[in-house]
C-alpha cells in the first residue's frame, strides 16, 4: 500500500492506494494538536510500503515518519491528473489558501498562482460567513441558488469582509442574497487568478474542500465560461496525489 497524507489547516486527509493505483482507503479528520500521533495511530495496523506527506503540516509528518514531502501544488496537480488526464488547469480552494495550477500532459505543474495573503479568498471565509448566519456549510452552499438580488462584498480583508456580512444581516437582507455575495466574492478572486493564464481546455478541474460547494462551482463556471468540474474526491485530491508520487518513486 502506498499512502498520502495531506495535513491541511482545517482537515487532514489520508489516502491509500494499491500497486494497481486503485484507491482502497480514505480518511478525513479535523486537524488538531498532535496530528502526527493521530495519523500514526490510524496507520499502525496498515500495510505501508511508502508514505508521502503534503499540506500545511507536512513537516510534522516528515519528522514523525521520516518520509518524503512534496508541495501542495505538486500533490494537487498529480491527483487532479489522475481523475482527468485531459485537463490543463486546476483550481484548488482550501481552508487557508487558494491556488490555480497549470498542468502538463503528465500531471506535472507548469506554473501556478496562489492567494495566501488573506482568508477572504479562501474556504475559511465560507466558514466564517456561514457561522455568522447560523447555517452549516452544507446549507450555506445551497441557499445561494435562491438569491434574487446580486449583492456584493468588496473588502479584500477577511475581517472587513466579515463586517460587510454583519452589515448586510443588520439591513435584513435575505440569507440567500448574503450567501450570493459571499460566494461571488470568492468566485471573483478565483476567476481573476485563473484568467492570468490562457485557458485552452474546455474543462477546469476543481479540488479542495471548496469544490464540495455546488453554488461556488456554478458561479465559477459562469465567470470563466468553462465547465468547472470537481474531482471525484475533491477534498482528498492532495492526499491522492501524494500517494501516487509515493507509488512512482518506490
Amino acid at each position: 500500500m502506498f499512502w498520502g497524507v495531506d495535513v491541511g489547516s482545517t482537515y487532514t486527509k489520508i489516502c491509500g492506494i494499491n500497486e494497481k493505483k486503485e484507491i482502497v482507503d480514505m480518511k478525513t479528520i479535523p486537524t488538531i494538536v498532535n496530528q502526527d500521533e493521530i495519523v500514526k495511530d490510524y496507520l499502525k495496523n496498515k500495510d505501508v510500503k511508502m508514505l508521502v506527506s503534503t499540506g500545511y503540516g507536512r513537516h510534522m509528518i516528515e519528522d514523525t515518519f521520516s518520509c518524503p514531502i512534496i508541495s501542495e501544488i505538486k500533490a494537487h496537480a498529480k491527483g487532479a491528473h489522475f481523475f482527468n488526464d485531459k485537463a490543463q488547469m486546476v483550481i484548488d480552494l482550501g481552508g487557508q489558501d487558494s491556488k490555480v495550477i497549470m498542468l502538463d500532459s503528465f500531471g506535472g505543474f507548469i506554473d501556478f498562482k496562489m492567494n495566501d495573503k488573506c482568508a477572504a479568498g479562501t474556504g475559511k471565509f465560507l466558514e466564517i460567513a456561514s457561522s455568522r448566519m447560523g447555517l452549516s456549510l452544507d446549507e450555506f452552499s445551497k441557499v445561494g441558488f435562491e438569491a434574487n438580488k446580486e449583492l456584493s462584498i468588496s473588502s479584500m480583508c477577511a475581517v472587513f469582509a466579515e463586517s460587510e456580512v454583519i452589515s448586510l444581516i443588520a439591513k435584513k437582507e435575505s440569507a440567500a442574497n448574503i450567501c450570493y455575495a459571499v460566494h461571488e466574492s470568492i468566485a471573483s478572486r478565483l476567476a481573476s487568478m485563473a484568467r492570468k493564464f490562457a485557458i485552452k481546455s474546455d474543462v477546469i478541474l476543481f479540488t479542495g474542500g471548496g469544490a464540495l460547494n455546488s453554488f461556488l462551482v456554478e458561479l465559477l463556471s459562469q465567470k470563466l465560461e468553462k465547465k468547472v468540474l470537481p474531482t471525484l474526491n475533491p477534498q482528498l485530491t492532495g492526499a491522492i496525489g501524494a500517494a501516487l508520487c509515493g507509488h512512482e518513486v518506490y
